[in-house]
């Protein structure tokens, strides 16, 4: 699909304004696109919280942070882990107790292609864990705080949505067969995205319009997502195409996540993210998004289990 509507060189920075007396929550950005997009964020003005789980990592990120923008930028981070549910859980009532307003939740964290099958604390596979129920528990948390903001919630996906199975393994959630780690991280992606169009259902049918959620993807990036989990072959693989064309800078990765906390008007029912070639590199835009990201009853059926799996019921 064209970027027409940002015309040839599709969306970039360019078309944020001033963010002053904006807030922004962010989870994962000590580094990659997290970090690009908590970076510009803070260059237009805007308050930035990050959720890191590295206590160590978020101190020195928000010193490189005043380094290159200034001692007067209003950053600060709290500490969570998503592959812990009591962790998202206490990040979140931190956040409930601190921060009055949220003008965007951008879910950018996430791991990929663990080697071996991993479990969390709380018994989920390692990926889904993460990337699906760390991110649902944290959505649902934050809603009404959200919701009192007429904020966004934006989820950074993955064209790895469209790779694995098409479909959520309901009957082995965990992979305890085939443990395959592209399958599941294919499938964690999925759910997340799953999530976003979910959610905007239930909010029609609860005639709720104060939220706007919007799935989008980096593309292929130059970040450590797989540096930090894939397998020594898959990280060797990797090292080798961001040598290559193929692959944009963490910066370009992060446009399409802060498009969908910032640019106006914007369709919620799209997908975003490079629209070059497989959707790896280009202008940002819409791109298409395949019809089992949105098959109904899957998605209905992921909801219930991922409420039952966090205990968490959403407010509508």
């Amino acid at each position: 699909m064209s970027t027409n509507k940002f015309g040839k060189q599709g969306w970039t920075p360019k078309r944020i304004e001033d963010l002053t007396g904006k807030t922004f929550v962010i989870t994962g950005t000590t580094s990659g696109t997290g970090f690009e997009a908590a970076k510009i964020l803070l260059s237009k003005g805007a308050k930035v919280v990050m959720l890191n789980r590295n206590p160590q990592k978020s101190e020195d990120t928000i010193a490189r942070l005043k380094q290159e923008l200034g001692n007067e930028i209003d950053v600060s981070n709290i500490r969570m882990d998503l592959a812990q549910q009591a962790s998202v859980r206490k990040a979140a009532e931190e956040v409930l107790k601190t921060v009055p307003q949220i003008d965007a939740l951008m879910l950018n964290a996430a791991i990929a292609q663990v080697p071996q099958q991993t479990l969390t604390v709380d018994g989920f596979e390692s990926q889904l864990g993460v990337n699906h129920y760390g991110n649902f528990l944290l959505q649902a948390l934050l809603y009404p705080r959200i919701e009192e903001s007429k904020g966004r919630i934006v989820t950074v996906g993955s064209m790895g949505y469209n790779l694995g199975i098409k479909t959520i393994q309901f009957d082995d959630m965990n992979w305890d067969e085939k443990y395959s780690p592209n399958g599941v991280y294919s499938q964690s992606k999925l759910a997340q995205i799953m999530t976003v169009y979910e959610l905007q259902e239930k909010q029609k049918k609860a005639s709720k319009t104060d939220v706007k959620t919007y799935a989008c993807h980096p593309g292929a990036s130059s970040t450590s997502l797989i540096k930090t989990s894939g397998s020594l072959l898959t990280r060797f693989i990797w090292q080798i195409m961001k040598l290559t064309p193929m692959v944009q800078s963490a910066e370009k990765g992060a446009y399409p996540e802060l498009m969908c906390a910032t640019e106006p008007d914007l369709d919620q029912e799209a997908f975003y993210g490079p629209t070059g070639r497989n959707y790896w590199t280009g202008p940002v835009g819409e791109c298409k998004l395949e019809p089992h990201a949105k098959d109904k009853a899957v998605m209905e059926k992921l909801w219930d289990l991922s409420e039952k799996e966090t205990g968490v019921q959403w407010n509508f």
